[in-house]
């Protein structure tokens, strides 16, 4: 996994599918970044709102930031999803994202490294959670052959 905080923020929920990693992308643009052909104003361009975002719904991690090494970097956890309504496309916690799981059938997760310090970014890692993944368990919705 990219980031060590990562490991622990997934380990919460049960229902978690589809992982995608983007650990090699992560190392492809910093090796970018040290030889030079990337400058650092180019990754370092987090935006206010996830600034704020990484303030009060970040999970600290144990990785520094690989760009000014200065300070750990802070996993921001963003949910996406129909079913979410206007909660789609906010950030929220580790017990935010458990209960969440328990309570909606399928929704996204999109989990972005932040250095508060640099403006570092990066997309670590993404999957799906919800009701839908538990074993045993039925979807709510019922089918015309039911």
């Amino acid at each position: 996994m990219a980031s060590g905080g990562t490991a622990r923020t997934l380990g919460v929920v049960r229902t978690q599918r589809q992982v995608v990693d983007y650990a090699l992308q992560r190392r492809a643009l910093l090796a970018d970044v040290y030889a030079g052909r990337v400058g650092v104003m180019e990754v370092c361009d987090a935006s206010p709102y996830l600034l704020r975002a990484a303030k009060f719904h970040g999970e600290p991690s144990a990785v520094t930031c690989p760009v000014c090494r200065k300070e750990p970097l802070t996993l921001v956890s963003w949910v996406y999803g129909d079913e979410l309504k206007h909660a789609s496309g906010s950030a929220r916690g580790t017990e935010e994202l458990a209960k969440m799981a328990t309570l909606f059938q399928e929704f996204s997760v999109y989990v972005v490294e932040v250095c508060r310090t640099c403006s570092w970014n990066h997309l670590v890692q993404s999957y799906v959670l919800g009701k839908r993944g538990l074993r045993g368990g039925r979807s709510s919705r019922r089918t015309a052959a039911e």
